[in-house]
């Protein structure tokens, strides 16, 4: 169950669209290029595919308590970790609280961008246009 090569890099392109969103708005969250700005992006993707769902896990019971809030701190601890290993603060996040915005910038960006890709199966689309979603058919009254 892999994803196709398209669905890759527009998964990876809404990160980076977002990523960019959120150092454009947030105060403390910088790049020095656009290459850093895309492999950070790709560092996140990354990050949150592999290491998150652990975290969720093992999170669960402060998810629960905090009723999904908890969600938030992860991903910001989650975006400060990547700033970490970014070599010579190419891309830099300034404190927690810093990351905790960008984190929900970071969220709200890339929920808007990939809801034009999802189909209504669930899954991501590199076009819009695809045979699984069906016509409904109705009649209207007179």
């Amino acid at each position: 169950m892999g994803i196709s090569l398209g669905e890759f890099f527009l998964r990876w392109f809404v990160t980076a669209v977002a990523v960019f969103v959120a150092a454009w708005i947030v105060p403390g969250i910088t790049y020095s290029s656009f290459t850093s700005l895309a492999f950070a992006s790709l560092l996140l993707g990354i990050i949150n595919a592999l290491v998150r769902p652990v975290l969720l896990i093992l999170c669960f019971p402060l998810i629960l308590v905090t009723m999904g809030l908890f969600i938030l701190v992860l991903n910001a601890l989650l975006l400060w970790f990547v700033s970490g290993l970014m070599i010579g603060g190419s891309f830099h996040v300034e404190g927690f609280w810093t990351a905790f915005w960008g984190a929900i910038v970071i969220g709200l960006v890339s929920w808007l961008l990939s809801s034009f890709f999802r189909g209504s199966d669930g899954k991501i689309y590199p076009l819009t246009h695809h045979t699984a979603i069906k016509q409904a058919r109705g009649r209207t009254l007179n």
